[in-house]
């Protein structure tokens, strides 16, 4: 057997986030978010992901979005890549997520808590050794929290290294997954043991997968491994106006092949627009090109950038 990596959007948005992952999605909320306890009992996973559709990428930095039955809203995502201002992203989608509650006219009182919990495979949070962490609003000097309105959490998967044989709770078995997918030859008999993981790596199983799908979850992983290449090169000691080719020409190159690799050779004009960007918003195309699924959408996106 052979198990694709969690890590990319697609695949982690077809294993928690499809029309068949209610039972899966439950279980791996339970044990992350809720400290292995059974707290969720049912949810309805918001826009379900059909594993039929593999011709665009996800719209939104949320890979997963979920109406839990305590009536909180849970908002997943998957972070591979440390890029800049990441950190206020997070808070800005968790924000705009609860004020998006609202319709015209309706009072506050329909607003429901929101549980942002971000999955990350770097570290974060340095001064920690918390794998799991956990952030609310509270008073400074009592620590009391103001409701429990919005909640961050974070789940850093470099920090967890225990190896298969000593697993013991199920939150540590998801994290072993979502780690570690790729490198099982079979389905060990500890994760078989919960019915939702076996769940999850069936699903994940590349011999499950079509053509199409295997064929996505390539080009993203091609996306991410050039996404890392440009990150490495920007915090190179060299990389400086006057050393070597200059940071920006350095960006500016590692952006082209990705737009090569994912949409084959570009017209002139469509370069041309590219070559007017600034560094800082040839560092958000590189970012963002993971949600351009055609041509005519990365001509949009410069336009829009270019008024």
């Amino acid at each position: 057997m052979k198990f694709i990596s969690p890590k990319t959007d697609f695949a982690f948005k077809k294993i928690f986030g499809s029309i068949h992952s209610q039972n899966i999605l439950i279980s791996f909320l339970n044990a992350i978010v809720y400290n292995n306890q059974n707290i969720i009992q049912s949810l309805k996973i918001i826009n379900p992901y059909n594993p039929g559709v593999t011709n665009t990428l996800k719209e939104t930095y949320v890979d997963v979005k979920a109406i839990l039955n305590n009536g909180s809203t849970v908002i997943i995502e998957m972070q591979v890549l440390n890029v800049e201002d990441f950190e206020k992203r997070v808070i800005y989608n968790l924000a705009k997520a609860y004020g998006n509650q609202l319709d015209v006219g309706q009072g506050y009182r329909m607003l429901k808590p929101f549980i942002g919990l971000t999955i990350t495979d770097f570290i974060l949070f340095e001064e920690s050794e918390e794998i799991i962490t956990k952030f609310r609003f509270k008073e400074e000097k009592e620590l009391f929290n103001y409701r429990d309105e919005l909640t961050l959490m974070f789940l850093e998967l470099p920090k967890f290294k225990k190896e298969l044989s000593a697993l013991e709770t199920l939150s540590e078995k998801w994290i072993y997954f979502l780690k570690s997918a790729p490198s099982l030859k079979i389905i060990p008999n500890s994760l078989e043991k919960v019915s939702e993981i076996k769940a999850a790596l069936n699903i994940a199983n590349r011999a499950n997968l079509n053509n199409e799908e295997l064929e996505e979850i390539q080009k993203q992983e091609i996306l991410i491994e050039d996404r890392k290449a440009e990150i490495s090169l920007a915090k190179s000691a060299g990389i400086e106006i006057g050393i070597g080719i200059g940071r920006e020409e350095g960006i500016g190159i590692l952006v082209k092949r990705q737009i090569r690799r994912k949409f084959g050779e570009i017209a002139p004009e469509i370069q041309a627009k590219i070559e007017q960007l600034s560094l800082e918003k040839l560092d958000i195309l590189g970012d963002e090109i993971f949600d351009l699924a055609t041509v005519v959408d990365l001509e949009n996106w410069l336009n829009q950038q270019l008024k």
